[in-house]
């Protein structure tokens, strides 16, 4: 996976949100992958670059990342029948057992 740089407003548009279910949960305390909410143009070294430049503070380094691209679901809305917006997950495997502490973000901070 290539190493690149990305501007720290491109890397909060790339990571949307962590996923929080009983999944991530497990996938968590088990595995230790987390699943973010990415964007849908995003690749894999984006999503890595973007994690490690958020959490930088937390010396956070990515071991790997997986995406899945999410088909939106039909919906029935009366008589008319529309879909829900298709959407990008990523599994993201930490490197030396590190877990990110989501409550002390300090966004981009100059050290």
């Amino acid at each position: 996976m290539k190493i690149i740089n990305i501007g720290s407003e491109r890397a909060l548009e790339v990571i949307k949100a962590p996923q929080i279910s009983e999944k991530a949960t497990f996938l968590a305390e088990k595995v230790r992958q987390i699943i973010f909410y990415v964007s849908r143009d995003a690749n894999k070294a984006e999503i890595k670059s973007a994690i490690e430049q958020i959490w930088k503070s937390q010396n956070i380094k990515v071991k790997s990342v997986q995406i899945i691209n999410v088909k939106g679901k039909k919906k029935r809305f009366g008589r008319y029948i529309g879909q829900k917006s298709d959407w990008k997950k990523a599994f993201v495997s930490l490197k030396d057992d590190r877990e990110i502490d989501f409550t002390d973000v300090r966004l981009f901070e100059d050290k």
